[in-house]
């Protein structure tokens, strides 16, 4: 038989994953601290749950929010899904948080009878929404395989990539490089368009040369087109990703100072004020530090997420 599937956490990502799971014909409870987020996913067949602690019920609840703290909140404050008499069978969570912060959830959910899954996922919600994440999970073996079927649901690729907290480290890592790729290209790119290479021109050239990658194809619309108000990820929730890969290199003892001085960059970029926006704003300050005022170009680019 299927599991009962919960959800907890409809931001942006989560929304577009839970509707891959409807699509999958799969049945989803949800639960959002904002109820409007919630409701839109019953046209597409969710049921929607008025407490976090009726998916109590659920066989599998996947759990994705913005921090450690958050997480926490979720699970193990009154009224939280494990708060209670009844409690779900397993927590698959893909939510970006330390290593640190995950064990402690790992070790109180365990303790409680409920299995875990660090489950982070690679891609934003243009990518959930065409079927192209990749879903990196660690944990128990068996408790993968489980959770696989349902995975396959929202992601083009699933990968098991070992015990306890590993996942987490793997994702630390990708959004440490998502933030050193970003802040290359627009560097180069305001290179490029100082020196006179129309800014969508360079973009295009890149993304078919062996430096193209489905990063920054994704992002060429934005960069030409200056629409950092379609937000898929803001400086703040960068900046905090990349203050994670740092505390892990301290940890780890790895230099790491491309991805230090990002960070500085990020920081900066966020102390200016930029806030719910696209993080990909970053070109424009990178192009008034170089004395160049940049306009729409108003050009139609491939985002390579069609499906």
């Amino acid at each position: 038989m299927a599991d009962s599937l919960g959800w907890i956490g409809l931001g942006r990502m989560g929304e577009a994953m839970v509707k891959r799971l409807l699509k999958g014909n799969h049945a989803v409870t949800v639960w959002n601290r904002t109820r409007s987020k919630a409701e839109p996913l019953a046209e597409y067949g969710a049921n929607i749950a008025a407490a976090r602690n009726e998916l109590a019920v659920c066989d599998l609840v996947f759990t994705m929010v913005s921090t450690t703290d958050d997480l926490k909140e979720v699970l193990f404050a009154a009224g939280g899904l494990v708060a209670g008499e009844a409690k779900p069978k397993v927590v698959v969570d893909s939510s970006s948080i330390s290593q640190e912060g995950s064990a402690e959830i790992r070790q109180r959910l365990e303790a409680l009878g409920v299995a875990y899954l660090c489950t982070p996922v690679s891609g934003n919600a243009k990518v959930a929404k065409a079927g192209k994440l990749l879903m990196v999970s660690s944990g128990p073996k068996a408790l993968y395989d489980r959770a696989e079927p349902y995975l396959q649901a929202m992601a083009r690729k699933v990968m098991w990539v070992g015990e306890g907290e590993l996942a987490r480290i793997w994702k630390i890592a990708h959004n440490t490089m998502f933030g050193v790729v970003i802040q290359n290209l627009c560097e180069i790119t305001v290179l490029a368009e100082k020196a006179g290479i129309p800014r969508h021109v360079f973009l295009e050239s890149i993304n078919d040369s062996v430096l193209g990658s489905m990063y920054t194809r994704y992002k060429s619309p934005t960069l030409a087109n200056l629409t950092f108000d379609e937000v898929t990820f803001t400086p703040k929730l960068l900046l905090k990703d990349m203050d994670l890969g740092m505390a892990a290199a301290k940890a780890h003892g790895v230099a790491m100072p491309a991805a230090a001085a990002t960070r500085e960059s990020v920081a900066r970029m966020v102390g200016r004020g930029h806030d719910n926006v696209d993080f990909a704003v970053l070109l424009l300050e990178t192009a008034r530090d170089a004395g160049l005022e940049l306009k729409s170009e108003n050009v139609k680019l491939s985002d390579g997420l069609e499906s």
